[in-house]
């Protein structure tokens, strides 16, 4: 009943912080309801209702905020039924096995595969076998889980030499916010080695106009060019220790000398838009599906944006257009970049800018305000909204319980994504021979077309069956007492099927067979009396995988009737022979 209080300070069930907190005591009524209730469907979540008016008037978040807490614990509920189910059974049948080997601790291992391949909370699993008087095997899934890591770190691994020193500067300056390019000396540098990439070189500046990643914007690429002319590409920038580190392939063949250093100007660009996008959309959701989503996790790239957040249900077609329509029309409204580099965190927050949940952030912070969207970011922007052109968003779906994912472009991929449907456009009309504007009617034409001409091959077919089963009950050969039939046809699935019951209903002591080919794909269908499946123990199924050999394929099915599917037509005659042998 206390649960819904965490939701009212817009905490949401999460696996770290305050949010894996909720998460557990949720899980924890779940699992009970499963096991000592029979609850298979979510359940909890209907005593909001009953909570919000038996406390309503003392909480009045209960009433405002009823639908966001209902929704989130049924969505909770829900995404957690999911793993229960499976993890349930597979953790009984862990129990019996122990208690059959005369033992009373689940083996970490196998206690850690749950957790890892079926995402089963460990702590459910020791809550559990504690309630059944067992004990878990704690040590062996740390050693379990520490052998994960270690692989993982294995896949990674980095060999690092150490730095050459060139010049001592204290301070990086970044000047990437205001300049492009500018004139840098080397500080230091040192080579990498990893198994992805081979050998590379990481170079720091006494200045730099590249942006290192951080904050979900990923870094720079440009270029390092020597008064001799002698370039070499910067492939890559990261943040290293509070210093932006620059990877490159090669070295400079001078390492003492000045530099230019080149930022690529056009995937700064569309970087940028697609972080000022970011913005504009984390406002346009907070709007459109309310104050209760919060940015969960970004990741800004030249080509497109991928943005995180908080949400308890799928969002809708309508609500992702209305989002869509939002950051567009902030876009139309040519909304200016106000920028403060010295800003104070107390100050800004005060003033309403909004901070990320989690991150760290300093004394002095930088804040971003287009408009009514205002936020503390380290990132890059353009200086007008105007300079995005236009936002589009390409995908929705979940990433995790509670968590959903936004994908989409802006700028330059915007322009190349209509200039591509442009030209299936173009194709479609040229395919469908149309001059009309719009090919959708073109095509429904051809849907209602095709729709019946469908059902007029469906009534030959069933014609020719009808016609072939007269000529096929006639052809029948008696067989040591049985009613044997085999032919070909070219008749699909569906009317060999119903052609097979239907002398079923007319013939007793029947077997028949079928073959079946269409292109390079052949099928047998096999229909057995039931009378001789019991009298004469013969086996539909077990008949068709044998003779599904000669058509190079397998199949099976009940006693009675069974089918098999390959890729050899050429071999049906030699199965029609084969089930004559049998008989």
């Amino acid at each position: 009943i206390t649960y819904p209080a965490p939701l009212l300070d817009g905490n949401c069930p999460s696996n770290n912080g305050a949010g894996y907190v909720i998460r557990r005591i949720l899980r924890r009524a779940i699992r009970y309801g499963f096991t000592y209730l029979n609850k298979k469907e979510p359940f909890i979540y209907m005593l909001v209702n009953t909570l919000s008016k038996q406390m309503g008037d003392a909480f009045p978040e209960l009433k405002s905020q009823k639908n966001l807490i209902l929704n989130v614990i049924k969505e909770e509920e829900q995404s957690f039924l999911r793993a229960l189910d499976q993890g349930l059974v597979l953790l009984d049948s862990m129990i019996m096995a122990t208690k059959s080997a005369s033992q009373n601790i689940i083996d970490g291992n196998k206690a850690f595969e749950l957790y890892d391949t079926y995402g089963f909370p460990i702590d459910l699993t020791a809550l559990i076998l504690r309630e059944k008087g067992m004990e878990l095997d704690e040590a062996g899934f740390e050693k379990a889980m520490a052998a994960q890591k270690q692989r993982s770190r294995a896949a990674s691994e980095t060999t690092t030499s150490d730095w050459t020193e060139l010049r001592s500067d204290d301070t990086q300056e970044f000047i990437g916010y205001d300049k492009l390019e500018a004139d840098v000396r080397i500080s230091r540098y040192r080579k990498v080695t990893t198994k992805k990439d081979g050998d590379l070189y990481q170079l720091v500046f006494n200045m730099t106009p590249f942006y290192g990643e951080s904050g979900g914007q990923t870094g720079d690429k440009g270029y390092l060019e020597s008064p001799s002319g002698d370039t070499i590409y910067i492939i890559d920038t990261k943040k290293e220790n509070g210093q932006t580190v620059h990877l490159t392939k090669n070295l400079p063949k001078d390492l003492e000398g000045s530099h230019k250093a080149v930022v690529d100007a056009n995937q700064r660009h569309r970087t940028s838009s697609n972080h000022t996008a970011t913005h504009l959309l984390h406002q346009a959701l907070r709007k459109v599906l309310g104050d209760h989503v919060e940015q969960k996790g970004s990741m800004v790239r030249s080509a497109s944006l991928r943005f995180d957040f908080s949400h308890f249900a799928k969002v809708t077609p309508e609500q992702l257009q209305e989002v869509e329509n939002f950051v567009n029309a902030r876009i139309r409204e040519q909304l200016p970049l106000e920028e403060n580099r010295t800003n104070t965190y107390d100050a800004a927050v005060e003033d309403g800018a909004m901070a990320l949940f989690g991150e760290k952030y300093g004394d002095v912070v930088r804040t971003i305000k287009f408009g009514k969207s205002y936020e503390l970011c380290g990132g890059t922007h353009v200086a007008n909204t105007a300079d995005v052109w236009h936002f589009k968003i390409m995908s929705e779906g979940a990433v995790a319980a509670g968590i959903r994912r936004i994908e989409a472009i802006s700028s330059d991929a915007v322009k190349d994504f209509f200039a591509e449907q442009s030209r299936h456009f173009d194709e479609i009309k040229t395919i469908l021979k149309s001059n009309t504007k719009n090919p959708a009617d073109a095509i429904a034409q051809l849907q209602d077309e095709n729709a019946a001409l469908k059902k007029e091959i469906e009534q030959l077919l069933k014609a020719k069956a009808g016609n072939l089963k007269g000529d096929l009950i006639a052809s029948a050969q008696d067989i040591n007492g049985v009613n044997f039939i085999a032919t070909q046809t070219d008749l699909d699935a569906k009317s060999v099927k119903e052609l097979a019951f239907e002398i079923e209903r007319e013939m007793d002591n029947l077997f028949l067979i079928i073959g079946a080919s269409n292109g390079d794909k052949a099928t047998l269908t096999v229909m057995i009396s039931k009378n001789l499946v019991e009298e004469k123990d013969l086996n539909a199924g077990s008949i068709v995988r044998e003779l599904g050999k000669h058509i190079q394929g397998g199949g099976g099915g009940q006693a009675h009737f069974a089918t098999a599917g390959g890729k050899n037509p050429a071999g049906i005659a030699a199965a029609l022979d084969a089930a004559k042998e049998m008989v």
